[in-house]
């Protein structure tokens, strides 16, 4: 992972943790040692599939997601 020129390292970790929780660590596992390879099995896969995340929240979007929120004219 790498340093974000704008905004922060949680941006990034926070979604990440997030996605471990739902696709990892679901069900509860009776070992430490048993969580440590299910963890690394899941990074090992995620890493390998090089997906990142879409930052762009353009206003059209916004318009569409947040209708209260911005109003059109």
């Amino acid at each position: 992972m790498f340093t974000l020129r704008h905004g922060s390292w949680l941006n990034r970790a926070e979604p990440e943790l997030s996605v471990l929780t739902r696709q990892a660590l679901s069900l509860r596992r009776p070992t430490q040692a048993e969580v440590h390879a299910q963890v690394a099995a899941w990074a090992q896969a995620c890493n390998a599939a090089q997906k990142g995340i879409n930052w762009q929240f353009r206003t059209a979007d916004a318009r569409v997601r947040l209708k209260h929120l911005y109003p059109t004219i």
